[in-house]
């Protein structure tokens, strides 16, 4: 798998890609999303292409306190061979290369599958309890 940036080409292969994953929720536009990502870090906006299809994705970001990860995805039929690892060691090291000191994510109770794929990375539950208050709506509501 070759891991690049995110081009604006790759928008409907993406969006396609995280609703198969199960990543889209009504209340999230993730055509919005990817362009509100493309006006912010967009080096930390990553697809792994494999004989040049994009077959996994993941975003990420730095504020100067945390960095977060979301919207990773790999191809259905490729997950478990490792090319999650792949996109989360690339992401890890652009974070690093900022000085970001940590890295935080979050998971939807009950995905224990994702929560085993993060603990064997290294991730670890922390005593926080998550919040979160929108302040765009995108789908006008």
């Amino acid at each position: 798998m070759r891991i690049r940036p995110f081009q604006e080409s790759d928008t409907d292969r993406v969006v396609d890609l995280w609703d198969r994953c199960g990543l889209l929720r009504p209340w999230n536009d993730p055509r919005k999303d990817i362009a509100r990502k493309l006006e912010v870090q967009r080096e930390l906006f990553l697809v792994g292409e494999i004989d040049g299809l994009v077959m996994a994705v993941v975003m990420a970001g730095y504020e100067g306190h945390r960095g977060w990860v979301n919207y990773l995805a790999v191809e259905p039929e490729l997950q478990g061979q490792g090319l999650g690892r792949q996109m989360m060691a690339a992401v890890e090291r652009g974070l690093a290369a900022l000085g970001c000191p940590k890295v935080q994510l979050q998971i939807r109770r009950g995905n224990l599958d994702v929560v085993r794929f993060y603990r064997a990375l290294g991730y670890a539950e922390d005593e926080v309890i998550s919040m979160g208050k929108r302040l765009v709506f995108d789908d006008g509501g």
